[in-house]
């Protein structure tokens, strides 16, 4: 076995995430050809941004290049150690990521109601959390910092709220040819370069394992799948691959941060040790932020949280002038940035990270507000007597 460093298996990791993008390729093709053959193609509805209808179903071939992924490093030598007897964590996700791809298949298919659709949300959520991928133990920072071990119950809660709340983030902000699955591969590769950094760090921790493993296969099924997808796209992956996405980011998110004992550090390390959950929510904080502001716009005019509209953040930067593709680049930047700044921190000193990321933030809003910024300049230039 050879490796990038000590504990870190960095070719077999490598190894994963390229065969789960290749069989994503390969296999997207194909489940778009069966589609097409058979008349299985999307209706046009008003929020929609496409015009033209398009085959649905690409998370089917998403969630196989993700068995077949993760097939591949369960007989890897190196990675044995996120697999049984050592931990159950991986047939969890497995297990759980089939329940919510059948539900998401039948919703692309048939169009579920939201209230049946959450019902399989909640179902697939609680059975990870069952078969052994939840979390087990809660910070509280309160009154000098102390940790929770939680029980059966309060761990499959815990574990099903972030679960769902992620799956209906990620199935928010899938309104664009390309977005979620770039998001979702942003995403996957901050936990990832966070999962190998504490492999790095502790000499092969069994508890980085899994995160690291999910997320290669994650960060290859999303890349695999992107050239079907990116505009103009040929297949859209459906909710079956958006709750996918989110599924597999709350798996490594909660194997990634629901598991360290923060009250044995001192305040000191304080920053370091809460490093899993700050990089987690910064991976997914663009539609994680998606997801609140459609909850809060809707139920303040009185309609239901799951009612479709034209509000999302997409939805707003094409109302600003950006073109399909530059909005979706735009949110890429700022997941890139939140995402990898937040890694950042657990890399590199804590006052350069610090100015990387507020000069990533600062590039980020002057490139958003770019279209505004050139309309006031027209403007200016057109008022300006001559």
């Amino acid at each position: 076995m050879e490796t990038g460093a000590v504990g870190v298996p960095l070719r077999e990791i490598g190894l994963v995430l390229v065969v789960a993008a290749a069989v994503a390729f390969l296999s997207t093709g194909v489940v778009r050809h069966v589609m097409v053959r058979y008349g299985k193609l999307a209706e046009i509805r008003d929020r929609d941004v496409h015009t033209i209808p398009k085959p649905r179903l690409g998370g089917l071939a998403m969630f196989s290049a993700f068995l077949v992924a993760v097939t591949l490093a369960d007989k890897l030598p190196a990675l044995t150690r996120g697999f049984k007897p050592v931990t159950p964590e991986m047939d969890a996700v497995v297990w759980a990521g089939f329940a919510i791809v059948v539900v998401g298949i039948l919703d692309d298919l048939y169009e579920l109601d939201a209230l049946t659709k959450l019902i399989g949300q909640i179902a697939g959520a609680i059975l990870m959390s069952l078969l052994g991928l939840s979390w087990t133990l809660l910070y509280v920072p309160f009154g000098g910092g102390t940790t929770v071990l939680l029980d059966q119950v309060q761990s499959t809660v815990l574990t099903t709220v972030f679960t769902v709340t992620l799956m209906n983030a990620m199935n928010f902000v899938d309104g664009l040819d390309g977005l979620a699955a770039g998001l979702g591969m942003i995403a996957g590769l901050a936990i990832l370069a966070f999962s190998l950094t504490v492999l790095h760090d502790q000499g092969g921790t069994v508890s980085a394992y899994p995160p690291a493993i999910i997320s290669a296969a994650l960060v290859g099924m999303c890349l695999g799948f992107l050239p079907h997808n990116f505009e103009p796209s040929r297949i859209f992956m459906g909710d079956s691959g958006s709750m996918l996405i989110g599924l597999l980011l709350a798996a490594a998110a909660t194997s990634a941060s629901g598991k360290i004992n923060m009250s044995l550090y001192g305040a000191a390390d304080i920053v370091a040790v809460i490093s899993p959950i700050i990089v987690v929510f910064a991976a997914v904080f663009v539609p994680l932020l998606d997801l609140v502001l459609a909850v809060i716009r809707r139920v303040s005019k009185g309609r239901s949280p799951f009612s479709a509209d034209k509000m999302h953040l997409h939805h707003r930067l094409l109302g600003m002038g950006h073109t399909h593709r530059k909005v979706v680049l735009v949110l890429y930047m700022w997941v890139c940035v939140v995402a990898f700044g937040a890694v950042g921190f657990t890399v590199f000193p804590p006052v350069f990270a610090m100015v990387l990321l507020v000069l990533g933030l600062c590039i980020a809003a002057v490139l958003t507000a770019a279209p505004q910024i050139a309309r006031l300049r027209r403007a200016q230039s057109l008022s300006t007597p001559r």
